[in-house]
């Protein structure tokens, strides 16, 4: 780097270049916009317009303030590179010239030696204006060419860089710093400067990876810390060591190749990285292979661009069905591949040999073998083998079967086993012994796709499947089925109807003659002789039976042989009953309503017949002649072949029910005629035709029915009246016979009972005591005057005569006993109200006995005899147990 230095001893001014020729080194990679250096114009005139220009726009441009930069990113060649800088006064349109020459920096293996005792001035630029008298410094006159540092430099360190100075140094005392990342600003401390010689150092070893370039200013200020200066840019480029090996993007590369694949095939594409810049060697890397395994067919079968990575195959031979996978450890070295002094690294590629139909399957024998039993379909009877060198479970080995011949009506179809690739022949189709024996069916198989171009084999392998049918028992079949016979009804029961037989189909089977049985025969008229199937009538054939749907009646008959096992068939018998004249008209409805008047009193009435066409309508209406009163009475009308209307003759009839005979006759051959009852209500009407006493009528013309409707009713509420008395008999004497001694509520086996107060004591009490100390010996017209008596005083009343127990009653008196001293005590009117206070009798201010917690209640009752406890019922087994069971 030559040195750059401006200086004052020459105080003339001369407008131009400093030099006619101006020689620089750059780096040998040079970017688009880089500046690369500042060529020094010298103007005498401030008012000058200087326009700079280069002789080779499109690589190199001049800008306004003399600074070349890179036109586009290209790489110097190793011979110096030349071109011409203009500069064009745009007044007097004078030009000036300087050839400028770029040498690339030569390629740095080392760590570089350096001249510490020379090192380069950077001097701060001037220029002397017109018309003045002292030197000006004039802003960013020209650029300082970038600093070169090699990274991973061993120092010692601090390691001197450049000296910056100002010419003003000598009459000034001056301070200089560097701003910017690496010096104050982060990573900070990598750049220092002296702040008295201006000398700037590096303090440790540069990493290019981290930072590639570093853009530091220079100030020069006074010991005021005025700016004396204007700040200079200063461009410190870290120059890339080979100090990184280059890096596979995975460690494990994956590709696949189809079989068969012609030399030139591209299978996949390797990358590799180096953290080195990749415009110089130390980045260019370059791909080799260095094994490959296995090395069959051959142990060159793939080839890489060792620029690219791309993998391509370079000889033929691939076949899955030999080598399934080939390994290759690929190399990648940086400058350029030199394998002296450039770093590699490995990586593994995987290719797989992806299978193509080269292969048709085939079978695995010429003939198979199966048998069937006739009748039955959806069953497998043979399986049909193939075998396949291709991949398992892919297009170009599962196998497709077809029959190419020996199935003409289609009874088999080939189904395809996913998992075995094997063929199972099924039948879809009932086959019958009788006819077909035996089958021998032609197969083919061959794969889903289409065997592969320049395949020498068949597409398809074909056998022959050989299937027997088995002759088994079948089922009788009768013949017609169904059998259609026309009878007219009313046929009588014994009469031969018809014969309806069976035929066995095995006619290669010892079996005797079929056995018939009647299987459904709804209304039970009908009988088939087991042996021959004669059928005869158990009854007579009606056609207007409920059975008989539209003239139909169906019955199912069963013939079974005698076979292993033994098989049956069913046949029906439809018989078309024809109407024969057995049934004669009726008349419907059964009852009606008419006024008692004249007008208005017609009634509609209907003729039903259960016989069809030509035995049924139209039909004959009219009145019989006895008795007398009905045609006196009433008249008859046929209005169409099914309907009449009946209406009064005479003017008034009283209001009632009368039973009006009809004559219908249908139009059968012979005619078939009935005398039907006609149930007429005759009521008085309003003026629209309305009964007004219907009520009455119908109360007075029940019907049969509705009289013993109602009489059910009666009786049946009767009925339930009298289990609810009986129920509520049974509940008292239940009740009765529970209550023994005491209530339920009152039982007092493991209850604790309150019973009733007595009060709080003579004290509190302002009661006279006096008359209950000798109530006996008191009058009663002496106990106390009327109108001051106690509520709770017993009434002057003689006394009921309670019912006297017995000393040892029988237990079931208890009840007794207890219910008569109930009823006693309810009727005693010298009770208290059973809401009054009760006071007890008064036991006096003192007592002559002793204290009652002397008393020993196991000594005194120890003389009695509690055993009759027993004989009371389980209510007082735990009084029996207490006082009856002994010393325990």
């Amino acid at each position: 780097q030559a040195p750059i230095k401006a200086t004052c001893e020459d105080m003339s001014c001369k407008t131009g270049f400093p030099e006619d020729v101006h020689s620089a080194v750059v780096s040998r990679s040079v970017h688009g916009g880089q500046p690369l250096l500042n060529v020094r114009f010298r103007s005498c005139d401030r008012n000058k317009k200087i326009h700079f220009g280069s002789s080779d726009p499109e690589d190199f441009r001049v800008g306004e303030d003399g600074v070349v930069y890179a036109g586009r990113s290209f790489q110097l060649s190793a011979e110096p590179t030349e071109f011409v800088v203009s500069a064009q006064d745009e007044d007097t349109q004078e030009e000036w010239q300087m050839r400028v020459k770029l040498t690339p920096e030569p390629a740095v293996t080392g760590p570089p030696a350096r001249d510490h005792k020379k090192i380069e001035d950077i001097v701060f630029p001037w220029q002397q204006y017109k018309h003045s008298s002292h030197l000006k410094r004039q802003k960013r006159d020209w650029v300082i060419p970038p600093i070169n540092l090699p990274e991973n430099s061993r120092g010692p360190f601090p390691q001197e860089l450049v000296r910056i100075r100002s010419d003003r140094d000598k009459s000034l005392s001056l301070r200089y710093s560097v701003t910017g990342p690496g010096a104050d600003q982060p990573p900070t401390g990598i750049f220092i400067i002296n702040p008295i010689s201006g000398q700037l150092s590096v303090t440790k070893p540069l990493d290019r990876e981290q930072i590639a370039s570093f853009h530091l200013r220079a100030h020069a200020v006074d010991v005021n810390g005025n700016q004396v200066e204007n700040p200079i840019d200063i461009v410190i480029n870290v120059i890339d060591m080979n100090d990184n090996r280059p890096e596979f993007l995975h460690q494990v590369w994956n590709g696949t190749v189809p079989e068969g694949s012609k030399p030139g095939t591209y299978v996949m594409t390797v990358t590799a990285i180096d953290a080195d810049d990749p415009n110089a060697l130390n980045g260019m890397l370059r791909y080799r292979i260095l094994s490959q395994a296995p090395s069959s067919p051959s142990p060159n079968m793939f080839t890489i661009n060792n620029e690219t990575g791309d993998i391509i195959t370079v000889a033929a031979g691939l076949d899955r069905e030999k080598v399934q996978q080939y390994t290759l450890i690929i190399q990648a070295t940086d400058m350029e591949g030199n394998p002296t002094y450039g770093l590699s690294n490995t990586a593994t590629a995987v290719i797989t040999v992806t299978d193509v139909n080269d292969n048709p399957p085939e079978f695995t024998a010429m003939t198979f073998y199966g048998e069937v039993p006739e009748n039955r379909v959806d069953v497998i009877v043979a399986n049909l083998t193939v075998t396949d060198k291709d991949q398992p479970h892919t297009p170009a080995w599962n196998a497709l079967y077809r029959m190419t011949g020996g199935d003409p009506t289609g009874r088999f179809t080939i189904l395809t086993e996913p998992n075995s690739n094997d063929g199972l022949v099924t039948v879809v189709k009932p086959i019958d012994f009788e006819t077909n024996r035996m089958f021998v069916l032609t197969v083919a198989a061959e794969n889903q796709v289409p065997l592969a171009k320049g395949i020498q084999h068949p597409p398809q392998s074909t056998a022959t499947v050989s299937i027997t049918v088995i002759d088994v028992n079948e089922s009788p079949y009768f013949v017609p089925n169904p059998k259609l016979v026309r009878q007219e009804e009313g046929l009588l029961a014994g009469s031969v109807l018809t014969t309806f037989t069976a035929q066995d189909p095995d006619r290669y089977m010892q079996q005797t003659s079929l056995r018939y049985s009647k299987l459904y025969d709804p209304a039970n008229w009908l009988k088939i002789d087991p042996v021959n199937g004669q059928i005869t009538t158990t009854a007579v054939l009606d056609r207007e039976s409920t059975y008989v749907q539209n003239n139909m009646y169906n019955a199912t008959f069963l013939a079974t042989d005698n076979g292993i096992p033994p098989m049956s068939g069913t046949g029906t018998l439809q018989i078309y009953l024809l109407d024969i004249n057995d049934n004669a008209p009726q008349v419907n409805p059964k009852e009606a309503t008419t006024c008692e008047t004249l007008q208005p009193n017609a009634i509609n009435i209907t003729a039903v017949d259960p016989d069809i066409d030509p035995n049924a309508g139209p039909f004959a209406f009219e009145l019989p002649d006895t008795p007398p009163s009905i045609k006196r009475n009433w008249t008859i009308v046929r209005i169409s072949g099914d309907h009449a209307q009946l209406s009064l003759r005479i003017r008034f009839l009283e209001a009632g029910i009368y039973d009006v005979p009809i004559v219908i006759t249908d139009s059968g051959n012979p005619h078939a005629s009935s005398t039907s009852v006609l149930k007429v209500k005759v009521c008085q009407c309003d003026i629209n035709g309305d009964c007004t006493d219907v009520d009455r009528i119908v109360g007075a013309g029940l019907g049969t029915g509705a009289i013993i409707a109602i009489l059910l009713c009666i009786i049946i509420l009767l009925i339930l009246v009298l289990m609810f008395v009986v129920w509520m008999k049974r509940r008292d004497k239940e009740r009765q016979a529970k209550q023994l001694l005491i209530d339920p509520e009152d039982d007092v086996r493991d209850n604790i009972l309150k019973y009733d107060e007595e009060g709080g004591g003579e004290e509190d009490q302002d009661y006279d005591l006096s008359q209950l100390q000798q109530p006996d010996t008191v009058e009663p017209d002496t106990i106390k005057p009327v109108g001051i008596r106690r509520l709770d005083e017993r009434p002057i009343h003689a006394e009921p005569q309670y019912p006297v127990r017995s000393a040892a009653p029988h237990p079931g008196d208890i009840g007794d006993f207890i219910n008569e001293g109930l009823k006693a005590a309810d009727n005693d009117p010298t009770a208290p109200p059973y809401d009054s206070l009760l006071v007890f009798d008064y036991e006096g201010s003192g007592s002559t006995a002793g204290s009652l917690s002397s008393l020993n209640s196991s000594s005194s009752g120890g003389e009695q005899d509690y055993d009759y406890l027993n004989d009371w019922g389980p209510r007082f087994k735990k009084l029996a147990d207490m006082y009856g069971g002994g010393d325990d």
